[in-house]
């Protein structure tokens, strides 16, 4: 065997996570099992997303494909922060999220996809900057007269304590 067959050997992904933008112009693809999962309750993840958190599934970079509408993607690079978000020119969905930190990965919300990704969001990233308005996971029940819609109940009001023993 020669010296040109001498390499290092990717081997073929098992599966593969296939996601895309709302409109459907951008379709991405990732190797699964994804790197991990998490919850971004960020301010700048809540306004990029116009959501309470944002889902991500990590990639690394060389398991990750663009595999249609690469025309079709904006980005925006924060230069206080040195992080980009690209979207959908066309849909506006948010696409995909780099940081300089950790260059070799690529981190997508996890509504891309449609089917698993090999990895369950299992940490929460900036909780303390979720706020107060977020669902915490209070008990809900169903809103009568209004199939499919929960909602928690009405808010007690907290009896007020007398100034004495007595």
């Amino acid at each position: 065997m020669g010296k040109a067959a001498v390499g290092k050997i990717r081997k073929t992904p098992a599966a593969v996570a296939k996601g895309r933008c709302l409109c459907g112009a951008v379709q991405v693809e990732i190797d699964v099992p994804a790197r991990w999962a998490w919850h971004d309750h960020s301010q700048a993840s809540r306004h990029a997303h116009g959501a309470a958190y944002a889902t991500y599934v990590g990639s690394w970079r060389s398991r990750f494909r663009i595999t249609k509408g690469a025309a079709g993607i904006t980005r925006f690079e924060d230069e206080a922060t040195g992080t980009a978000r690209s979207f959908c020119t066309r849909c506006g969905t948010p696409l995909f999220y780099e940081r300089p930190r950790a260059p070799q990965m690529v981190n997508l919300p996890r509504a891309l996809f449609e089917t698993r990704t090999g990895r369950e969001p299992l940490y929460h990233i900036a909780i303390e900057q979720a706020p107060e308005w977020t669902y915490r996971g209070e008990p809900l029940r169903p809103l009568k007269g209004f199939p499919g819609v929960v909602w928690e109940g009405p808010r007690r009001k907290k009896r007020s304590q007398p100034d004495g023993m007595f």
